[in-house]
């Protein structure tokens, strides 16, 4: 089982012309029950997107309460994401162990805890404390929403499903930068405590909802209750005839045999055995490739400097010239409604468009909104009187990066990542993405106020809009298009570079014509 499962007979006996697979592509009705469940795991991601966006205005608090150096404020920023990768990698054995749906009960518990440690703290010791238990279940709750709502839904909006998470998360910003505002009035040793306890009240709420869930069908699969798998796939599904078609790819993907029907209980498949041999020691050539795009999307989502601009929003405007407080909290309020209102865009686009032409789009935005946001703060920078239209130029730019960001870079990532991974390595591959992202943005988190003091704020976002032109051509060289394909089916995309297959296909055109 070292790499991609094949499809079964009865999907792999149909052409793209056959009256079945037709009725499916042409009427991709929305089903109410997988959107409930997707909407319902993806409301804990809302807790990381609120942790986002409320520290990037209780951190102007809390420096000048507890009297901390700016250093300290990158670790306190940043240091969440590196928690969040080792909630992550964990909870990827967790997921495989006790199921999806419990470990997203588990991950707003420990959501819980982080809160109230962070919203009762006294000093920065304490602090840091409940941002390592908040970090855990962050970490958590990311991989368990994405790898739910990807076994969970049907190919035909799986990527409208899949991005509720990114959703959530953006929405989580928008309540953070308005508890930010909200809080602001307040004494100062109480508005930043409430900005960050607050955020226990939603997690309590969501360990009840979770449970109305139904578990994955995949997991039940490799757990051998395929009986339940069926029915939830019946649930989820547009028929029963495709509910049958997917259990039987499952089933295939799984090790089961055919013969076994949904009422009968087989021995429950060994999990996680040679998973990390079949990973990383010897992978096939498609897993390797799914590895790549899998590591490199995530790697390029946070390296391009999203972070940066979320986190430290307030910072950035009072470098264009904005002095108040109260003016730089509601422009950060701005950057939060733009960024979610192109999300929910997106969710209509990623299963019209395609993920890989929505993709390009997006960062070939990106690269141009950051490219114009370097020039107008080194303009500023540089100029002794104030420059109206250089700081409405900043402005824009970064409503307009997020804009593009949110569009297609933001989503797809993690529901490109969700659905490529065969289903023995899912969990892991969708924890090691996780991983990576948190990585990377802790990085770019902890170190973006020592990189602008380095080399100027404009040198900063100059070198973000680098890194993101290089993740255009990677994408453009790497990244398949998955849109419309099952879980069990992406694997035949994967194994050689697009480019090289476009360029073999072409040469093939060629030949037949001569």
């Amino acid at each position: 089982m070292a790499g991609f499962e094949p499809e079964s007979s009865a999907v792999a006996s149909q052409s793209p012309e056959t009256p079945a697979v037709f009725e499916v592509s042409k009427k991709p009705k929305k089903n109410k029950f997988a959107f409930a469940c997707a909407m319902l795991a993806s409301l804990t991601s809302m807790l990381l997107g609120y942790d986002i966006g409320v520290m990037s205005g209780a951190i102007m608090f809390i420096k000048e309460d507890l009297r901390i150096s700016d250093v300290q404020i990158e670790i306190l920023v940043g240091v969440l994401n590196l928690y969040c990768l080792v909630g992550s990698i964990v909870a990827g054995k967790v997921a495989d162990w006790i199921g999806r749906r419990y470990t997203i009960v588990l991950a707003n518990v420990i959501i819980f805890v982080g809160s109230l440690f962070m919203g009762f703290s006294v000093n920065y010791a304490f602090l840091m404390i409940g941002r390592f238990v908040a970090g855990i279940g962050v970490g958590f709750a990311v991989m368990g929403a994405v790898l739910y709502n990807a076994e969970i839904s049907p190919a035909s909006s799986r990527g409208f499903l899949t991005s509720f998470s990114e959703v959530c998360i953006n929405v989580g910003i928008l309540f953070g930068y308005v508890s930010n505002y909200a809080f602001s009035k307040l004494p100062l040793s109480i508005g930043w405590r409430l900005m960050l306890g607050i955020g226990a009240i939603p997690s309590v709420f969501l360990v009840f909802a979770v449970l109305a869930m139904p578990e994955s069908p995949r997991w039940l699969v490799m757990q051998g209750r395929l009986g339940e798998a069926k029915i939830v796939l019946e649930k989820t599904l547009d028929t029963k005839e495709e509910a049958q078609l997917r259990l039987n790819d499952i089933k295939e993907a799984a090790g089961i045999r055919q013969d076994c029907v949904a009422d009968v209980v087989v021995p429950k498949q060994p999990h996680g055995k040679g998973v990390w041999r079949d990973m990383f020691l010897h992978p096939t050539a498609a897993v390797k490739h799914v590895l790549i795009c899998a590591v490199g999307i995530h790697f390029f989502q946070q390296a391009s400097g999203i972070d940066a601009v979320v986190l430290y929003s307030p910072r950035i405007f009072e470098k264009a010239g904005i002095r108040s407080t109260n003016d730089k909290l509601l422009a950060t309020v701005a950057v939060g409604f733009c960024k979610t209102i192109f999300i929910l865009v997106a969710t209509f686009l990623l299963d019209k468009v395609g993920r890989r032409a929505l993709l390009l789009f997006s960062v070939g935005g990106m690269v141009a909104s950051l490219a114009t946001l370097g020039f107008s703060l080194t303009v500023i920078n540089h100029s002794e009187s104030k420059l109206t239209w250089a700081i409405a130029l900043c402005i824009t730019t970064v409503l307009a990066y997020v804009a593009f960001f949110a569009i297609g870079m933001g989503p797809i990532t993690g529901v490109y990542m969700s659905e490529i991974f065969p289903l023995r390595l899912r969990a892991l591959g969708v924890s090691m993405g996780v991983a990576v992202n948190r990585v990377s943005s802790g990085v770019i988190s902890m170190t973006f106020i020592s990189l602008y003091e380095a080399i100027t704020i404009g040198g900063a976002f100059f070198l973000f809009g680098g890194i993101a032109t290089v993740g255009w051509v990677f994408f453009y060289l790497c990244l398949p298009e998955t849109r419309g394909k099952t879980l069990e089916e992406t694997g035949k995309l994967f194994g050689k570079l697009v480019g090289w297959r476009e360029e073999a296909g072409k040469m093939k055109e060629a030949n037949t014509n001569r």
